[in-house]
């Protein structure tokens, strides 16, 4: 079936569909990994975006139950220079075609996605429409061209949770899949203690996060977004966890819980919940030209000179000249200087832009949350 991606630009690439028909609009970005598409599908981050691989082939692992981040996927389309529609993998349980149709997801397959990727760099992010249904490139571009951007967007409310639960699943094994919880945890245990209790503030939040804070002994409650302050610390947690999720950081009210939260437990913050952090403590955030999206960015701790390879899927970023020196600049990205970690001078509080629990990696930054369980002990 013959479908068309048209950019907000007026830019025209035609190929053939895949997944289900229909259309399908939002900002279009690049994803640079090789493999994890499923785990990219079901970020939670991607609302509002279509996704453009820049691996050439994509579907040939298929789709399984286990390798998912949320209860769906959330892209609002997936774009790929060739699709394979016959997995070759022991855990595939369906097509990535079919799962997609599944969820009314269109697909484009057969367009040169380096000439995608290359404009999108110049050009910067766009909206954008993949359609099966309108084939008048006038048409589709004109209605591309009159989409909503991402600024000013609270899509956080469209992906949180409606109530409160706990989480004890850790993370999957070979042997015997994902982990039962260590109740007591390591470092409870050469305390004397109880189980550290989290409260994650779930912003879009990937599951991969919280199974990590599980296999580090931790009790975790995830709460929605809008939960205050004062209903957060009545759960008497020994830290604050700040998802990732999407839209834009200043389109919603939860700059103001977090400061509400400031100096009253520790506080870890990832992706979004970076850049609420950043807004909490005072700062602005601004949108980056095309984000960045992949397993392959490398980041250099300013303190240890170390560099560690890091997955990213951010469009916006926190601007640490205007927080004029109240917090700690710890990571910038070695492609573009930008800011990816902050910590608080005097509190147990600190931040990353990039993704220390990604699934299936790099796992270079998962000390991370070793970090934020000792801070809590």
């Amino acid at each position: 079936m013959k479908v068309l991606l048209a950019l907000a630009d007026g830019t025209i690439f035609e190929g053939t569909s895949f997944g289900a028909p229909g259309e399908a609009s939002g900002e279009v970005v690049f994803n640079t990994s090789m493999t994890g598409y499923q785990e990219i599908l079901t970020d939670p981050s991607y609302c509002g975006q279509m996704v453009a691989m820049t691996y050439p082939e994509i579907g040939n692992v298929g789709v399984n139950a286990e390798d998912v981040e949320s209860g769906k996927p959330f892209v609002q389309g997936f774009i790929v220079k060739e699709y394979w529609d016959s997995p070759s993998n022991w855990r595939a349980q369906q097509s990535l075609g079919s799962y997609l149709q599944a969820h009314g997801i269109p697909g484009i397959q057969g367009i040169d996605t380096r000439a995608l990727v290359r404009h999108i760099r110049t050009h910067g992010a766009q909206e954008a429409i993949i359609s099966t249904v309108d084939l008048d490139p006038a048409s589709i571009t004109s209605r591309a061209r009159a989409l909503p951007g991402l600024l000013g967007r609270d899509l956080v409310k469209e992906v949180t949770c409606a109530a409160p639960y706990d989480w004890d699943e850790g993370t999957w094994a070979l042997a015997g899949g994902y982990a039962k919880p260590d109740r007591k945890g390591a470092r409870a245990k050469s305390h004397g203690a109880r189980a550290p209790l989290v409260v994650a503030y779930d912003f879009g939040v990937k599951r991969n996060i919280l199974r990590s804070l599980v296999n580090l002994g931790c009790r975790v409650r995830v709460v929605p977004a809008g939960t205050s302050a004062k209903e957060a610390l009545a759960l008497r947690p020994n830290g604050i966890f700040l998802s990732n999720g999407p839209g834009d950081p200043d389109a919603g009210p939860y700059a103001g819980i977090v400061r509400d939260l400031v100096g009253k437990k520790p506080i870890f913050g990832i992706c979004l919940g970076h850049q609420i952090l950043g807004l909490a403590l005072g700062g602005r955030t601004y949108k980056l030209k095309f984000g960045h999206h992949g397993g392959n960015q490398p980041v250099m701790d300013v303190k240890t000179r170390k560099v560690e390879i890091t997955a990213q899927n951010h469009g916006f970023a926190v601007d640490v000249d205007s927080m004029h020196g109240r917090v700690e600049l710890t990571h910038v990205n070695l492609n573009d200087q930008t800011v990816e970690g902050l910590a608080h001078p005097a509190l147990p509080i600190f931040s990353v832009q990039y993704h220390p629990e990604s699934s299936p990696g790099p796992h270079d930054a998962h000390y991370l949350f070793r970090q934020f369980v000792e801070m809590m002990g």
